[in-house]
């Protein structure tokens, strides 16, 4: 057990992480500019610059000055606790109440840095004496995704909601940006958008009706209703999305795009927002770019074993074009960027060329296309050829134009990554044949074609092994693969009776040789 906190000698985070080899000086010195310019804890900017891990971090300083670490995943955090301290202190100076002893009058606070004197006096005075303080070192990340766990109630969806009906809101403000949270729309529109990311939701719908709003996530690939909200809100939720997403308000006629970053639970998450007009108003559609899900090990793909050899070995040839292919929604970014991650090393210049960028990467030189200044596929292709590149990823070869300068690309002793909107790998070469590439050029630098589909995952909770006689079920769907325990809890999706939890990827690795 951690004793009661009695101040230590300070020492800086960073010194003592390049005194243990984490960090290098240079390091240290690019993380205390950064500092100086965002006015961040050192330990929050060597993580989100890539120098060192939260867990590591978080070890190594435990270790140095004496505390206790704490792990959130192995913890359960005390309500009355969390209770204790301000939701706006907890966030000034990050940190969380976690439990709470009454019979040693002992609260224990889990704090990113536990040498904030100040912070500890703060909550000494807020306390007034009646508790003692245990201090345990929590990571930077899993600290901040406790805190907008715990003092959720205050943003509820329900909570905003009733707040709404029994005030008065001013429609007219929410384009400004200051005091944003005492406008409950505001809240409401951060809500929404937390509680898709909370719920894996892909994309959500905001969809006017004559007399309602209807409020659609699609999670593993299927729209489930979530909310119907009275007309009234939708000028406003509409305007709050807009202003977020940086597209004129004043413009309610002509389809728009734009893109909304905000933070969920400790880490960054991307929404890609388009508007279109209809005969209720505008529809507005947000795509969900978490940026925590973006990256996964070429192992975590679903891959048969035989498949990832055939991709290792695709992977491996020094020129050439791989090309993935499957539905929209099917995973084939996902697929490329883990691709590239794997092959993204200090020895090669990766770059891409996408529409828009979804996933930021390291040490990957990304660019979006822009058809306002004639940046488009083949354009973007044959400028990239100038930049001495090793491998390059084109994010869709939709025209003639670009699938020439693709196969150029791999013809002068490029690797080249791309993908083509086609329902099955067999499909591909046909559709170059459509957009002019010839048979001669294709058999000549494809070195493979991989096919995707997201299949959609039985319920651990509610499956159960069936036995029947296959060829009776062969073009059959039933459902005798799950039963329902109502008796035990199953989640805010499983809630819904929902046999499907999670989807797989199911590939087709085929190279050409």
């Amino acid at each position: 057990m951690t004793p009661t906190f009695s101040p230590r000698q300070p020492r800086h985070a960073g010194e003592i992480l390049v005194a243990k080899g984490v960090i290098s000086e240079d390091q240290l010195r690019i993380a205390l500019i950064e500092q100086e310019k965002k006015k961040e804890r050192i330990s929050k900017i060597i993580v989100r610059l890539g120098f060192a891990t939260d867990t590591v971090i978080r070890d190594v300083l435990a270790g140095v000055l004496g505390f206790d670490c704490v792990d959130f995943s192995k913890l359960l955090v005390d309500k009355q606790a969390v209770e204790l301290i301000p939701k706006e202190m907890a966030r000034r100076h990050h940190l969380l109440a976690v439990t709470l002893n009454r019979q040693k009058n002992m609260v224990t606070v889990a704090m990113a840095d536990p040498n904030n004197v100040i912070a500890v006096d703060q909550i000494k005075a807020l306390l007034d004496g009646d508790l003692d303080i245990e201090i345990l070192l929590a990571g930077e990340t899993e600290l901040t995704k406790a805190i907008e766990q715990f003092y959720d109630y205050e943003l509820s969806i329900d909570g905003i909601l009733q707040e709404i009906e029994t005030g008065q809101i001013d429609y007219q403000s929410q384009e400004a940006a200051s005091d944003e949270y005492s406008q409950p729309l505001v809240r409401l529109v951060n809500a929404l958008l937390s509680d898709a990311v909370k719920q894996s939701a892909s994309d959500i719908h905001f969809e006017p009706e004559q007399e309602f709003v209807r409020i659609r996530y699609r999670i593993d690939g299927v729209l489930r209703q979530i909310r119907s909200l009275h007309k009234n809100y939708w000028p406003a939720i509409a305007v709050r999305l807009k202003v977020m997403a940086g597209m004129n308000i004043a413009e309610a006629r002509a389809p728009q795009d734009g893109h909304i970053s905000v933070s969920v639970s400790g880490h960054s998450v991307d929404f890609r927002v388009s508007s279109f007009p209809t005969t209720h108003g505008e529809n507005i559609v947000a795509r969900i770019l978490d940026r925590q899900k973006g990256l996964l090990p070429l192992e975590n793909l679903g891959f048969s074993a035989e498949s990832l050899d055939t991709l290792r070995l695709m992977m491996a040839r020094p020129e050439g074009i791989v090309l993935v292919t499957g539905p929209t929604g099917s995973g084939k970014t996902t697929t490329l960027y883990s691709i590239l991650n794997h092959l993204n090393t200090e020895s090669v210049n990766i770059m891409t060329l996408e529409d828009p960028v979804e996933y930021p990467m390291k040490m990957i030189r990304q660019s979006s296309v822009n058809e306002t200044v004639k940046l488009t596929f083949a354009n973007g292709i044959r400028s990239l050829m100038r930049q001495d590149p090793d491998i390059i990823l084109v994010g869709e070869i939709r025209d003639s134009d670009t699938a020439r300068m693709a196969f150029r690309a791999a013809m002068t002793g490029h690797r080249v990554f791309s993908t083509v909107h086609t329902n099955s790998a067999a499909g591909i070469l046909p559709r170059l044949l459509d957009i002019g590439i010839s048979p001669e050029m294709m058999a000549g630098n494809i070195i493979g074609v991989i096919g995707q589909r997201l299949v959609r995952k039985l319920c651990v909770h509610c499956k159960r092994v069936a036995e029947c006689y296959v060829p009776h079920y062969l073009g059959r769907i039933d459902p005798i693969f799950f039963r329902w325990d109502k008796e035990r809890y199953l989640g805010p999706i499983r809630g819904q009776f929902s046999p499907m939890i999670g989807r797989d990827d199911y590939q087709r690795c085929s190279r050409i040789s």
